[in-house]
């Protein structure tokens, strides 16, 4: 399968050569000799750049949107700078998470969270997700979608095949298909290139989930091809976990990069020796959320005819074996 497949999206775009020399963090020295890393410190630079990573955002781009000189992130993601509060708050609004994400474990706040948290402790990535939707629908707000299994929503890196085999499949399936991408440009006016340059990644984010939003109410049965960032943002993807049966589409590394160089796109390689590098650090980032997804299947090296039949009759299995039991007619 080694054409017509989307692209790495731009907010997973790696990063230029300039962030390669910023990330070569100073080395705190104390009398001459090197000093040793703080754990606590060492450990919050590990989050931020896991956070980093999630969004898909290089650290020239978080830089730029916090007003941070690039060096002075790279010291806090190697353990090395000890930020301040205000810094900290400052990253934490960028990435659109908690400040308490950023500083450590906020499962230590009460004597509640510490034994859900030891009855959690150990247990696999199935038991979590098993205890996840238990949660979920004990505290839903709203009744159980009963058009969730006619929503198929493709999620992963541009690259995986969402917009190509999302085509095959709502043809096939006789219903529409929805790049919420589309979407998205469509309710803010512009590209979402613009958004993230113009208003800045948390802007991008709303119109991510407003767009969303809009693609459930209007469509009863859809595919849909979701960002690849949009995992990134707790909200939004527990509400397409509720509303679709979400797919993850996999594939290498170097065949995703691969699929996009194909296409012409060489903006992922312009000035850029690390760019696989920073794809590698993004999957890795993002691998335990798009692992959420109801089904996984990995692309890589197919034709486009196998993996579409392949990903068809993997479907078709997987929705039937889940629909519950109906009681014959007459």
């Amino acid at each position: 399968m080694n054409r017509n497949y989307t692209e790495l999206p731009p907010d997973a775009r790696p990063r230029d050569a300039a962030d390669d020399e910023a990330g070569r963090p100073e080395r705190a020295e104390r009398g001459g000799e090197r000093e040793e890393r703080d754990p606590f410190l060492t450990a919050m630079g590990e989050r931020v750049r896991l956070l980093r990573a999630r969004r898909g955002m290089t650290r020239k781009t978080l830089a730029a949107e916090t007003g941070l000189s690039e060096r002075h992130l790279a010291n806090l993601e190697s353990g090395v700078g000890n930020a301040s509060v205000l810094v900290l708050r400052q990253i934490a609004a960028t990435l659109n998470c908690p400040l308490a994400e950023v500083i450590g474990d906020e499962t230590t706040a009460s004597a509640e969270w510490l034994l859900i948290r030891e009855l959690l402790h150990g247990r696999d990535q199935a038991a979590l997700q098993r205890a996840r939707i238990a949660l979920a629908e004990m505290f839903a707000q709203a009744p159980r979608d009963p058009h969730r299994k006619d929503r198929i929503a493709l999620i992963g890196l541009r690259g995986a095949g969402k917009s190509t085999l999302g085509r095959m499949l709502a043809q096939e399936r006789k219903v529409p298909f929805v790049e919420l991408t589309r979407v998205i440009e469509q309710l803010a006016g512009c590209p979402p290139a613009e958004i993230h340059s113009l208003y800045g990644a948390s802007a991008y984010r709303r119109y991510e989930h407003r767009a969303l939003e809009a693609v459930i109410q209007e469509h009863e049965r859809a595919v849909i091809a979701s960002p690849g960032g949009l995992v990134s943002e707790s909200g939004t993807f527990n509400a397409l976990l509720s509303h679709c049966f979400t797919v993850w589409l996999q594939a290498t590394p170097e065949e995703h990069m691969r699929r996009v160089v194909a296409q012409g796109d060489l903006r992922p390689m312009s000035g850029n020796k690390e760019a696989m590098d920073d794809l590698k650090r993004i999957l890795t980032g993002r691998s335990e959320l798009y692992g959420r997804a109801d089904m996984t299947f990995d692309t890589s090296e197919k034709t486009l005819a196998d993996a579409y039949l392949q990903l068809r009759d993997r479907l078709a299995a997987r929705l039937a074996a889940e629909a519950p039991d109906e009681a014959p007619a007459g």
